[in-house]
Formats: C-alpha cells, sequence, structure tokens
C-alpha cells in the first residue's frame, strides 16, 4: 500500500468529486447542446452538408464518450481507495509518486509502466471506431 496518510486520501477523494461534478456537467451541457442530423443537413443536403452533419454529430459523440472513460477511471480510483490501493502502480505495484497523483487523481500506473502501457495499448487509447 502507498504511504499516504488519511488527510492525503481525503484530499484526493475530494480532488476526484470535484473532477466527477465537473465531467456529469460537461455531459449534461454536451448532451443538451447536440444538434441532431436532421437539423444540421438540409432537407436538400448535398454531400458537403452531409459530412458537416456527420462531423458535427461525431464530435460531440466523441466528447461524450471522452467523458465517459474519465468518469469511469474516477469510479476505478475510488475502488483504489476504498480497499487500500489508491496510491501504488497497478503494474508494478510501487508507489505513485503524489506528484503524479496531485495532477492526475486516477493514476493507476507510475510514470514508467503508464509509459510502457500507452506503447503496447494502442488501440486501447483510440477509443471506438465506427
Amino acid at each position: 500500500m502507498a504511504n499516504l496518510s488519511q488527510d492525503s486520501l481525503q484530499h484526493f477523494r475530494s480532488l476526484l468529486d470535484r473532477r466527477e461534478a465537473a465531467l456529469r456537467d460537461d455531459i449534461r451541457r454536451e448532451a443538451g447542446a447536440q444538434d441532431s442530423y436532421q437539423d444540421i443537413a438540409s432537407p436538400l443536403a448535398d454531400p458537403g452538408d452531409q459530412s458537416f452533419a456527420d462531423l458535427t454529430v461525431d464530435l460531440g459523440n466523441a466528447a461524450v464518450t471522452r467523458d465517459l472513460t474519465e468518469l469511469r477511471a474516477i469510479e476505478a480510483a475510488r475502488q483504489r481507495l476504498d480497499n487500500g490501493t489508491y496510491g501504488e502502480c497497478t503494474e508494478c505495484g510501487y508507489e505513485i509518486p503524489v506528484q503524479r497523483l496531485e495532477a492526475q487523481p486516477m493514476a493507476e500506473r507510475c510514470a514508467p509502466c503508464q509509459e510502457t502501457w500507452e506503447k503496447t495499448h494502442v488501440d486501447a487509447l483510440r477509443g471506438g471506431t465506427m
């Protein structure tokens, strides 16, 4: 287990709570602001209009997907807080530096292990494809 005090753990829990609230607000705003495909494409759409409508809808969906992925990372970090493994690298078991946790409270790996993971899991970073 990482050597974090109860005050530090509460601090990180608070950071996670604030980020979650911000993401939920972003998702509500994105969902409310998204125009439907029919609203964007004109009734007599040419290929350029259709392409623009596709892109606009896809970008809105991508933003919501990104936020949902981060919400899942927050939930995983909370589980690590609850089971006493928060701040411990899930790959090598060493402590994740506090500076990294301050910058990225959802971090589940130390920087070297995260770098290796990103190099070997390129498809996971891309997200869903159509």
